[in-house]
C-alpha cells in the first residue's frame, strides 16, 4: 500500500468531514439536525468505501481524483463558483433548519436519499469504466477515448451523476431554499463541459469522431 497516498487521502477525507459538519451544524445552531446527520452518512460512508477500494485496486486513479489544481483561468472560475454554491447551499440549509422556513415531506427526503445513492453508484461505475478520469480538465499521456458503457450513452456521465448528486443534497437536508441555490450548479457544469470538449477535441485523437457517434452530452435526447 502507498503510505503517502493513504495519509493524503485520509487528510482530505477528514478535512471534508470537518468542513461539512461546520457548514451544516454551526448555522443550524445545534447538533440535533437529523437531516444533517442523514446527509453526512449518505455522503461519507460510501466515499470511505470507495476510497479504500481505490487505494487497494487503483491507487493511480485515486491520486488523480485527489488532484484538483486547475490551470486554465476559466476552469478555476468554474471550480470557484461550484465551491461558493456548495458553501452557500449548506449554510442556507442549516439556517433553514434553525428557523423552520421549509417543510419538506419525509417521502421527498427518502426519495432524494435513494436517488443520491443511485447517483453515487453511477459515479462509481464511471470511475470503473474510465481509468483516465481526473478532477482537472487535461489530456493525459497515452489517453484513449472511452466509448463503451455509460460513455456510449452520453459523453459526460460523470457530470450527469454529479448534477443528480448536487440536486438531491438540499432535499436530503430538508431545505427548499437551498434547493434553489443548488439549481445553479447544472449551468456551471455546462460551462465546464463546453471548455473541456474544446480541449479534448483538439488534443485527444478520435474525440471528434466520438462526438459524432454519441450525440448527447448529459441527458439522452435532451442535450
Amino acid at each position: 500500500m502507498d503510505t503517502k497516498l493513504f495519509f493524503r487521502a485520509l487528510g482530505k477525507f477528514a478535512a471534508g468531514v470537518l468542513l461539512t459538519a461546520l457548514l451544516l451544524f454551526l448555522p443550524a445552531g445545534t447538533l440535533q439536525y437529523p437531516n444533517g446527520w442523514l446527509f453526512c452518512a449518505l455522503l461519507f460512508f460510501p466515499m470511505l468505501i470507495l476510497g479504500v477500494f481505490l487505494l487497494r485496486k487503483s491507487p493511480n486513479l485515486l491520486a488523480k481524483r485527489l488532484d484538483a489544481k486547475e490551470t486554465a483561468a476559466s476552469q478555476k472560475g468554474v471550480v470557484g463558483i461550484s465551491a461558493l454554491l456548495f458553501i452557500a447551499g449548506f449554510i442556507l440549509a442549516g439556517l433553514d433548519f434553525r428557523f423552520g422556513w421549509s417543510d419538506v415531506p419525509s417521502f421527498v427526503v427518502f426519495s432524494a436519499s435513494v436517488l443520491f445513492l443511485a447517483a453515487y453508484g453511477l459515479y462509481a461505475e464511471v470511475m470503473r469504466e474510465n481509468a483516465y478520469l481526473s478532477r482537472t480538465v487535461t489530456v493525459q499521456e497515452g489517453q484513449k477515448v472511452i466509448d463503451s458503457g455509460l460513455y456510449g450513452i452520453v459523453r459526460h456521465p460523470m457530470y450527469a451523476a454529479t448534477i443528480l448528486l448536487f440536486l438531491m443534497i438540499p432535499l436530503i437536508l430538508g431545505s427548499w431554499y437551498a434547493f434553489f441555490v443548488f439549481l445553479l450548479y447544472p449551468a456551471v457544469i455546462i460551462l465546464r463541459i463546453r471548455h473541456e470538449e474544446a480541449i479534448l477535441e483538439s488534443g485527444l485523437a478520435g474525440y471528434a469522431e466520438y462526438k459524432s457517434r454519441v450525440k448527447y452530452r448529459l441527458l439522452p435526447f435532451v442535450w
